[in-house]
């Protein structure tokens, strides 16, 4: 069934501070929805499109006079999230990670298969004891063996269990992994590449929140940019509140140099809201964290999360200690930078 819907939007309301266009999108019966479109060129008259509920990452191009009204139509497809479905990549890192893992279930369930055997063997011999008067002396002998079978049984379904529960919570946390470097980052006006493309590369920092909350956290990292880029992060701000975030960068003669790299560490932009927004909401319900609490998140070199918390990035813990993306310790020692 094809659930995709057409929308009208209203007036086009240009903010020269920070660059952006807002716009008021009206549905029926939802309510109206504000939607930001970023990235406005003065030149072409071209903008990005980004926002909650359209598909984001086309380009509309259309005259823009000052004061001037327009009138927008554009169409959103409503896709299912894979943010529930097991992916095989994940259980192939899974069986990667643990090899032998399989091995020990094959050997429990044989073992739970044996004991259960043996189990069965001796409660028939302990029903024909019972019957039988004459082979009552077999009575004690019968019962500890029976009751070796069902302590067998027992301790290696436990362990069958547990090893299962092991592996389904690993399974599912590389599944989540795996569905966050297939979300989508636009680099820049003309490159979108997906999370897992900076695998080796970077070490991203997700600030996940208000405006107000990446407007601090931004401010909070001026200082210790050139040593976070050193180390290979990068940060990647997610607005929730639908406002706009102020990330002044000082572009005066002296500072030039300087606004360049911190247009480097914050270059980063997510694209396709809503899967961000999925993810997010996923991740913040299996650590029992409200949905409306500001979070960062930080990953590895290889992709994997390294640690995540409420509050801000902790700017000053990730310069102490994560090791240097350059020399002969690049990759070696990121299994071993902390928990931050």
């Amino acid at each position: 069934m094809n659930r995709t819907m057409a929308f009208a939007f209203g007036s086009v309301t240009l903010n020269s501070k920070s660059n952006t266009l807002c716009l008021t999108l009206t549905t029926t019966p939802t309510p109206p929805l504000n939607l930001i479109i970023t990235n406005y060129n003065h030149r072409t008259k071209n903008v990005l499109l980004c926002g909650r509920g359209v598909s984001y990452g086309h380009t509309l191009s259309y005259p823009l006079q000052r004061g001037s009204i327009a009138t927008i139509v554009c169409s959103a497809a409503n896709k299912p999230s894979p943010s529930s479905e097991i992916s095989s990549t994940a259980k192939i890192r899974s069986e990667v990670l643990s090899p032998f893992r399989s091995v020990r279930m094959f050997f429990y369930i044989a073992f739970i298969a044996s004991g259960g055997l043996g189990g069965l063997i001796a409660t028939t011999q302990l029903i024909g004891a019972l019957a039988n008067s004459s082979r009552a002396s077999e009575i004690p002998d019968i019962l500890k063996n029976l009751g070796i079978d069902i302590g067998a049984v027992s301790l290696f379904a436990f362990l069958y269990f547990q090893e299962n529960k092991s592996k389904n919570a690993q399974v599912a946390r590389l599944s989540r992994e795996e569905n966050l470097s297939n979300l989508k980052l636009r680099v820049d006006e003309k490159r979108i590449i997906p999370v897992s493309s900076l695998r080796g590369i970077a070490r991203l920092v997700i600030c996940a929140g208000p405006a107000s909350y990446v407007t601090e956290s931004f401010k909070r990292s001026e200082p210790l940019t050139e040593s976070l880029l050193d180390r290979g992060v990068l940060v990647v701000p997610f607005v929730t509140d639908g406002n706009s975030p102020t990330l002044e960068f000082q572009e005066t003669e002296e500072l030039k140099q300087v606004a360049a790299r911190r247009k480097r560490l914050w270059q980063l932009a997510p694209v396709y809201i809503s899967e961000w927004s999925e993810w997010l909401d996923e991740q913040k319900k299996l650590a029992g964290v409200s949905s409306e609490s500001p979070v960062y998140l930080s990953l590895r070199l290889d992709g994997r999360v390294r640690g995540s918390g409420v509050g801000y990035p902790p700017w000053n813990a990730l310069v102490a200690q994560l090791p240097p993306v350059k020399g002969m310790w690049t990759g070696l020692l990121d299994g071993f930078d902390g928990r931050v």
